[in-house]
Order: structure tokens, then C-alpha cells, then sequence
């Protein structure tokens, strides 16, 4: 299996779009600082992943999320997680 996969930083709720093969082996890299895209903002939690069973299902995927249209669907699909989010910070 190959996972697509959103993290959220716990600092400061930025979210990072990645693949990979093993989801609990890549948020622990994120979480040690292994990533250089994502080492500044450690802390990080999954928020949202997808499983496919094809590597180019995957990255195709993870790069439909990075588009401006991908990054809109994310955000319906997670809209209640970050609605309550919101509502508890205020």
C-alpha cells in the first residue's frame, strides 16, 4: 500500500501534503526533523490519509492535493475537523 497523507504542525497548524509507503515510519521523520520541507514547524500529527495500491495512484494524488482546486477539496473534506478546531480556540 502507498499512502497520501496530511499533516497539520501542532505550533502552528501549517498543513503538509506527502506520500510514502509507511505512514507511521514517515511521521516520525517529520517529528524528528528528517524532512527539510517540514523541519522548521515540527510537531506534526496526521490528520487525513488515503490508501492506494498503485505508487502512481499516489503521487498522483498527493500532487492533485497541492493544486489550488486539491487544497480546496481537502478543505471540504476535513471542514468539520477544522470547524471545531476554530470553534475551540475561541
Amino acid at each position: 500500500m502507498f499512502y497520501v497523507y496530511v499533516i497539520e504542525g501542532l505550533k502552528n497548524s501549517n498543513v503538509y501534503v506527502g506520500y510514502t509507503k509507511d505512514l507511521i515510519k514517515r511521521l516520525k521523520e517529520h517529528n524528528q526533523g528528517l524532512n527539510f520541507s517540514t523541519k522548521p514547524y515540527k510537531s506534526w500529527k496526521c490528520i487525513y490519509y488515503e490508501a492506494c495500491l498503485n505508487e502512481n495512484d499516489a503521487k498522483r494524488r498527493e500532487k492533485y492535493f497541492k493544486t489550488t482546486q486539491g487544497n480546496r477539496l481537502l478543505k471540504r473534506r476535513l471542514k468539520e475537523y477544522f470547524y471545531s478546531k476554530s470553534k475551540n480556540l475561541n
